[in-house]
């Protein structure tokens, strides 16, 4: 049960590092490069949070290049609903990764607990 409520709040910092990403990468790329860039360097900082405080564990080379493959699915899941809410229902893209990132996060708890422990 606390390793779930820490990665709720380390999944609560790293979407607002994501989001404020997003909108200061908005501002000179297009929204889907905004979107990479910026979900590429808060898995940086979501790997080191949650090594730390969700499952206490030493961050090492070989749990930091399996880490991206726990956020493959979320990767794939709120880039597909990204795309969804702002070519296809035509939303705008301001929102769109939060709404789409709500999706994924059950099944990247699980895949980062089988990575990290």
């Amino acid at each position: 049960m606390r390793q779930m409520l820490t990665f709720a709040v380390v999944g609560v910092v790293n979407t607002a590092t994501y989001y404020c990403l997003y909108l200061l990468f908005l501002s000179a790329f297009p929204y889907l490069a905004a979107h990479v860039l910026a979900f590429t360097l808060s898995m940086t900082g979501s790997f080191f949070l949650n090594a730390r405080f969700t499952y206490r564990t030493r961050p090492t080379w070989r749990k930091f290049l399996l880490f991206p493959l726990t956020n493959l699915s979320n990767f794939l899941i709120t880039t597909a609903g990204v795309y969804l809410i702002v070519d296809v229902l035509h939303a705008g893209s301001r929102f769109a990764p939060l709404l789409a990132s709500a999706a994924a996060v059950p099944v990247t708890f699980l895949v980062s607990r089988r990575v990290m422990l």
